[in-house]
């Protein structure tokens, strides 16, 4: 039985709030908090408050900000000598990492949270971490590697009646199904998130898992207007709760729908409008399936063919970058649908070898330095907190993903 879903991430004195709070009430409450906690010289609370603060800007698309914010809570965790309030520190920069597209950061971040929370005794947060490490290879498209981190997260959560974190497992393996094929059993797994989300209060997952439905009906039935409706539902939610990312996602998910069905003017308006929101929150991954989706809708529309190759053969490069796998696939199913023949085609099954050992992490089932003492591990944790500065500065691609 599942109880009520709650945000572990808003933290200290911002515990009340919920895990449908506005994220721009999140924000406010967040700073005002961190001000009063920097005020007392807490710095305790400042990791506290400094954790949501950075998860705001984040969830609102706010990237430099989110990127200042976590930090400084990392820092403030660490001169308090709390080690989860370090974890959860990491656990917030490993997924804006994610969300900037910097997939080996991801992994060294998300890593170091997870050791970080089992050494802190915060289940909860090594839970999240790993979570995190199982959705980033999940959206390169490494799905032997990360099906069975997954698998057990989910069992995890469902032990401990987590309904939050449960709807977040089901959607993470339904997509995994969905892009094999096997839609029936990603549309029975949406379906539970969706009833579990619903159940539990948790808006925010069950705008997702709507989200997933409408792909599903979409692409298995063909039935555009029921998926049309099914998102029209869940941008009510993402836009009540200011989920930046989640809406223009929802909004690229519209172009597909509306593509499939050959609505082609329809599909341009739609992506030309997701490629502007994800641009302007500099989420290299959304931005790449937009370009992808604009320019297969204006090539159906008549446009120049040689424009359509070229766009497409940049989308290539970049998604090869970035180490998308899947969605570099998409790419080149892409060329194959207009004719476009590439000079990579012969060696594209040696390409995708080299992708698969390029950015994925070497077990992601468990903490990346678990044989480190705590020492080591801090000093490779501050490391990594100050690399980030380079790495996550880098990730802005040519032409310029919520995450959860």
């Amino acid at each position: 039985m599942y109880g009520k879903a709650f945000a572990p991430e808003y933290q200290g004195a911002l515990t009340t709030l919920s895990v449908n709070s506005s994220l721009v009430d999140v924000l406010a409450a967040g700073t005002e908090q961190l001000r009063a906690a920097e005020r007392a010289g807490a710095p305790g609370e400042v990791a506290r408050s400094g954790l949501a603060v950075a998860e705001a800007h984040r969830r609102l698309g706010q990237v430099g900000d989110a990127d200042r914010a976590w930090k400084a809570s990392y820092r403030a965790a660490r001169g308090a000598g709390d080690t989860a309030a370090m974890a959860w520190a990491l656990w917030s920069g490993g997924t804006l990492a994610r969300q900037r597209g910097a997939f080996p950061l991801a992994w060294r971040l998300l890593g170091l949270a997870a050791e970080f929370g089992e050494r802190g005794g915060d289940i909860v947060v090594r839970g999240y971490s790993l979570a995190g490490m199982a959705e980033t290879g999940r959206i390169q498209g490494d799905y032997e590697a990360v099906g069975a981190l997954h698998e057990q997260l989910l069992a995890e959560a469902r032990k401990r009646g987590e309904a939050r974190h449960t709807v977040w497992a089901l959607e993470g393996i339904a997509q995994i199904h969905r892009n094999t094929g096997s839609y029936d059993t990603a549309y029975a797994m949406f379906e539970e998130a969706a009833e579990i989300a619903g159940r539990a209060d948790d808006r925010r997952g069950h705008a997702w898992a709507l989200r997933g439905l409408a792909d599903i009906v979409s692409v298995r039935d063909g039935d555009a207007e029921r998926a049309l409706g099914l998102l029209a539902e869940a941008e009510v939610t993402c836009r009540e709760m200011n989920l930046s990312s989640a809406l223009a996602y929802n909004h690229k998910m519209r172009g597909n729908v509306l593509y499939r069905a050959g609505r082609y003017a329809e599909a341009r308006d739609v992506y030309t409008q997701a490629l502007a929101e994800f641009r302007a929150m500099s989420e290299p991954r959304g931005e790449a399936l937009s370009r992808l989706g604009l320019a297969k809708s204006l090539a159906h529309l008549g446009h120049d063919l040689d424009d359509t190759a070229a766009e497409l053969a940049d989308l290539a490069q970049v998604l090869e970058r970035i180490g998308l796998r899947h969605a570099r696939q998409m790419v080149a199913r892409a060329q194959a649908e207009f004719g476009i023949v590439t000079d990579a085609d012969a060696d594209a099954d040696a390409d995708a070898d080299t992708d698969a050992g390029a950015t994925s992490p070497p077990t992601p089932g468990a903490p990346a330095t678990t044989t480190a003492t705590a020492t080591a591990a801090a000093t490779e944790a501050d490391a990594a907190a100050a690399a980030a500065d380079v790495d996550t500065s880098a990730t802005t691609l040519a032409g310029t993903e919520v995450g959860r």
